[in-house]
C-alpha cells in the first residue's frame, strides 16, 4: 500500500515539471516572434520613407535644371550687351594701327579688347576674326554680331566691325575707322554697303 502512495506522489511531481517546461518554450517564442515583428514594421516603415524620398528628388531636379537653362539664356544676352556697352566706352579714341589702348586703337584692337572684357578670346586681325563662329544672312544680324568688310584693293577682309543697334532694317555698327577712329557708323552708307562681305556670329 505505501508503494502505491509513494508512485501515486511521484507521478504528480513528473507531471507538473513537464507542465512549467513547455509553458516556458511559449514564452520564449512569444518573446521571438514579438521583436521579429518589430523588426518587420521598422523595415517597412523605413521603406516607406525611402520611397518618399525618391519620389521628391526628381521634381525637385527638375526645378533646378529649368532654373539653369533660364540662367544660361539670360547671360547670352547680358554678355553681348556689355561687350556692346564697353565697346562704346572707346568713342572718340583716335585710330592707331595695331593700338589696343585709349590712347589708340585699330579695328580688330576695339573688338578683341571688347570681347576679352568677357572673357571671349578672338584672333587679332579682322581677317582671322573672319573664321570665328558661323556666318549669318544679314536679314537675321543681331545685336553682337560682327561685320566684316574689304576696303582695299587686296580683296581680303581687313575691317571688322560690332554691331550694336538693328532699327527697323538699319544695321549700325562700331569701329575704329582710320579717319574718325572710334564711331558708330551705319551699313546704309554708300561707302560701307560697298564695302561690306558679311556678318558672323560668335556668341
Amino acid at each position: 500500500m505505501k508503494k502505491i502512495v509513494l508512485l501515486f506522489f511521484l507521478s504528480l511531481f513528473i507531471i507538473s515539471c513537464g507542465s512549467n517546461r513547455n509553458h516556458g518554450r511559449t514564452s520564449s517564442k512569444s518573446s521571438h516572434h514579438s521583436r521579429s515583428d518589430n523588426r518587420i514594421n521598422s523595415h517597412h516603415s523605413n521603406n516607406r520613407v525611402a520611397t518618399t524620398r525618391t519620389k521628391t528628388e526628381p521634381k525637385e531636379k527638375r526645378k533646378e535644371d529649368r532654373s539653369e537653362s533660364k540662367g544660361i539664356e539670360k547671360d547670352s544676352h547680358s554678355v553681348k550687351q556689355e561687350i556692346i556697352d564697353y565697346a562704346k566706352t572707346f568713342q572718340g579714341t583716335r585710330y592707331k594701327f595695331g593700338g589696343t589702348t585709349r590712347s589708340g586703337m585699330d579695328c580688330s584692337g576695339l573688338i578683341s579688347v571688347a570681347f576679352q572684357k568677357e572673357n571671349i578670346e578672338l584672333p587679332r586681325v579682322s581677317r582671322e576674326m573672319a573664321t570665328q563662329g558661323v556666318r549669318i544672312s544679314l536679314k537675321n544680324v543681331e545685336k553682337g554680331d560682327l561685320v566684316f568688310f574689304k576696303t582695299s584693293s587686296r580683296n581680303v577682309i581687313n575691317h571688322v566691325g560690332l554691331v550694336v543697334e538693328t532699327d527697323r532694317g538699319e544695321i549700325k555698327f562700331i569701329h575704329s575707322s582710320t579717319r574718325a577712329g572710334v564711331i558708330i557708323s551705319s551699313l546704309e552708307e554708300t561707302y560701307w554697303k560697298k564695302a561690306f562681305v558679311e556678318v558672323r556670329r560668335v556668341i
